[in-house]
């Protein structure tokens, strides 16, 4: 058997070095509308979509929540995304996304689901927080209710407008 140069064993480790940090470099995300905001939640936190559900409220709840909705037969509560990067409630929820937030779920209300995509981890990275224009005393809160909770929603994204416009470009020419 012929020994190979040791520039032959170099080029090929350094191959595949370069083949394991592309693979990690991109993130699966769920991108979404909420208002006039375009949110990426990490693909990994997402159990599934779906259309609005009646929710019921609850006494003395805090001001991001909308209620309980029964979700395959168990009571889930719904939060309200709009509420949650914005001053204000979406007064046009048409889909739930059912968050893994530990061993329990919650749902997420979003104006709209646009659809799952590839973004690079230097990419997102460079936006800011979903919770980044929401106000101290709602982070406050979430962090005194559910940490896990805050920390699914600090692991979302805000993607401005030119990143989406990058990313439907991408897409038409694909």
């Amino acid at each position: 058997m012929e020994a190979q140069p040791a520039s032959h064993a170099l080029c090929c480790s350094v191959k595949w070095v370069s083949m394991t940090f592309d693979s990690e470099a991109l993130h699966s995300v769920l991108l979404c509308r909420s208002g006039q905001r375009l949110c990426a939640l990490p693909l990994r936190h997402v159990r599934e979509i779906m259309r609005a559900l009646p929710v019921d409220p609850m006494p003395a709840m805090a001001d991001f929540l909308l209620g309980l909705a029964l979700i395959r037969g168990v009571p889930v509560p719904v939060i309200d995304c709009a509420r949650l990067v914005g001053p204000s409630r979406s007064p046009q929820v048409s889909r739930f996304v059912a968050l893994t937030v530990g061993p329990r779920q919650l749902a997420l209300a979003v104006d709209g689901v646009i659809g799952v995509r590839q973004l690079a981890a230097a990419a997102l990275a460079e936006i800011a927080p979903l919770l980044d224009s929401s106000d101290d005393g709602l982070v406050q809160a979430i962090a005194t209710l559910d940490a896990e909770l805050l920390l699914v929603l600090r692991a979302g994204r805000m993607v401005p407008e030119a990143m989406w416009q990058a990313l439907a470009v991408g897409e038409a020419a694909a």
